[in-house]
């Protein structure tokens, strides 16, 4: 199966011998869907393995980067850190917090597992955009 063409870089790096972990974030790549790379082609022989890192998301950015990092051939401790260091109200109901062991658990809820917090979400927004369907 062909490599995605944000994963061909990484793919290729490998086959260099120029690197032995891949760390993905999909806001440098261009999204979620391009940073989900096919676990195939970088998780064979000289590849460590993936790893998911974050930056400074929301509760919504935090709960994606989880679900990527639970992807298959996402094998190395990730940088997706609790929420709650950064935000002091967010725009989720859930919060992302560290447990004893230092890790945070995929949300297990529908879609990414998190609920929008409408006050907040408002209280937050600079502009407001309504589209209908005719």
């Amino acid at each position: 199966m062909k490599a995605s063409p944000v994963c061909y870089k990484p793919v290729r790096a490998l086959e260099m011998d120029a690197c032995k972990i891949i760390n993905i974030k999909p806001g440098r790549v261009g999204g979620f869907e391009p940073g989900r790379p096919d676990p195939r082609p970088v998780s064979g022989e000289g590849c460590a393995g993936l790893v998911r890192a974050g930056m400074l998301e929301t509760g919504v950015g935090r709960a994606s980067n989880l679900a990527l990092a639970s992807l298959p051939g996402f094998t190395m401790p990730g940088d997706i850190s609790a929420s709650d260091r950064y935000y002091v109200e967010d725009i989720t109901r859930e919060r992302f917090v560290l447990d004893p062991g230092s890790t945070i658990d995929v949300p297990a809820g529908p879609g990414l597992g998190v609920t929008i917090d409408q006050a907040a979400l408002k209280k937050f927004s600079l502009a407001e955009l309504r589209l209908t369907v005719k």
